[in-house]
């Protein structure tokens, strides 16, 4: 365990997403309450959980797609992992995952596993967007509160940091593109993997944040893509709103490694209450 602020226990993210085994298909896992926004977990979180489930049920090392229902938010404490092998391929496996807590479902997923290699390259990624230009060095880290002064604890626990550029809504004065650049860092430097990229892509705050301020914004639906093993280092994020209506937004994130390679995208559904 290290620290960060006074007073404040970071974990690393492979002792928050810690499983024990409980017979076939079946494992523990306890949320930490620092993981959380408000008191809630993130979602990409508990995707992350399921993740790692699946990685130890499967024959097949990597989570390649999850899409992820969000019926209810657990509190922070112990969840039931269930995993149910779908089917088991040469080159992917499928299984039906989903978390529970005190007997009630919070989260059902279903994830495609497979081995990624080291070694790949794309062959065709110009219909990818750019993935920015400002350093790591030059964004500055997000403070852990957000602007109506409410305490973030994850933020505490992760380093965001956010391009200034698109940082307008930290002062009160959000531009209206809907758009957040930046890096993220997992507490102690703890390398990527697939299964924290499942995390990952949804660890920035909501890119509505630069349009107008709102409270919580949970997620329905999310669907993640992992493309590729990350080199060493952070992650450059693009955090991008697509259209708010009927108070839902969706929402589009891309993950860079530092040597520029697209390694995960995702695309989710969250609620919304502006005005």
């Amino acid at each position: 365990m290290i620290s960060s602020a006074p007073g404040t226990p970071v974990l690393k993210f492979s002792e928050v997403t810690a499983l024990t085994p409980d017979g076939p298909g079946r494992f523990d896992a306890v949320i930490s309450p620092e993981w959380t926004i408000g008191g809630k977990p993130n979602g990409g979180y508990l995707l992350a959980i399921l993740g790692r489930a699946a990685s130890s049920a499967s024959r097949h090392r990597h989570v390649i797609a999850a899409s992820a229902h969000y019926l209810r938010s657990p509190d922070p404490g112990p969840v039931r992992a269930e995993m149910d092998v779908l089917r088991i391929g040469r080159s992917a496996s499928h299984i039906r995952a989903r978390m529970s807590q005190n007997g009630k479902t919070c989260v059902e997923a279903l994830l495609t596993m497979s081995d990624l290699g080291a070694d790949s390259v794309p062959y065709w990624d110009s219909g990818s967007p750019p993935p920015g230009q400002v350093d790591y060095e030059d964004s500055p880290r997000l403070v852990p509160q957000l602007p109506d002064g409410g305490r973030v604890a994850i933020m505490d626990q992760v380093e965001v940091r956010l391009d200034p550029a698109t940082s307008g809504f930290v002062k009160g004065q959000p531009d209206g593109r809907g758009e957040l650049r930046g890096w993220l860092t997992l507490p102690g430097d703890e390398a990527f993997d697939p299964a924290a990229l499942l995390y990952a892509v949804d660890a920035f705050p909501p890119a509505t944040f630069n349009i107008e301020f709102t409270g919580w914004v949970p997620t329905l639906e999310l669907t993640v893509y992992v493309r590729a093993l990350p080199a060493p280092g952070p992650v450059r994020v693009l955090q991008k709103a697509q259209l708010i209506d009927g108070q839902r937004v969706d929402e589009s994130c891309f993950i860079w490694d530092r040597e520029g390679r697209l390694v995960a995208q995702a695309t989710q559904l969250a609620g919304i209450r502006l005005g």
